[in-house]
């Protein structure tokens, strides 16, 4: 499901407090490691900290747009979609992909269930992750952003929304994990 007519639980705190617009920034630099994190895995039903992954597994930070469980961002929705269909190829690659959404776990249930998500689905309904990684937000919700971290928890790749290019492609991330050493 795309989106529906039933805009019920748009008008939340979350929503005024990601209504004014704030870019992106690049202040997170190539070579460095991001900021350390801990948030509920929907999909798993566990905690997942960030720093687990360090020494061991690339990651994929994919940070989403959700409105509701019954709205979907237009520009996330194909790319959670292509995100999901690909997994399996993430996961063969030895890389793990974790979705971050600004869903609340009740929102973030349904859109598990309905999408059939295989990856985590990572609940950050109070976006303070999206302002650490500072991914900027517009008009009710944080903005899209990709992160991939080698298996040291460097930052390897980052792209940041754009009108041009919304989310990073999944051939472009599949490249650049391909490109990691060993």
């Amino acid at each position: 499901m795309l989106t529906s007519n039933d805009f019920s639980g748009l008008l939340n705190r979350r929503f005024f407090n990601n209504f004014v617009p704030v870019p992106a920034t690049d202040r997170l630099h190539l070579g460095r490691k991001t900021p350390d994190f801990e948030l509920p895995d929907i999909t798993n039903d566990r905690t997942v900290r960030l720093s687990e992954y360090r020494g061991n597994t690339p990651v994929i930070l994919a940070f989403t747009r959700i409105f509701t469980e019954k709205q979907y961002c237009p520009l996330c929705y194909p790319h959670i979609k292509a995100l999901n269909e690909n997994y399996g190829q993430f996961v063969d690659r030895g890389a793990e992909v974790l979705m971050i959404t600004s869903t609340d776990t009740r929102q973030s249930q349904t859109v598990v269930k309905d999408l059939g998500l295989k990856m985590p689905l990572l609940s950050d309904p109070s976006c303070g992750i999206f302002r650490r990684y500072e991914v900027g937000q517009a008009l009710g919700a944080p903005l899209p952003a990709q992160f991939l971290l080698d298996r040291e928890g460097t930052l390897q790749y980052r792209h940041l929304f754009s009108f041009l290019e919304p989310n990073a492609a999944v051939d472009n991330l599949l490249a650049v994990l391909d490109e990691l050493p060993g």
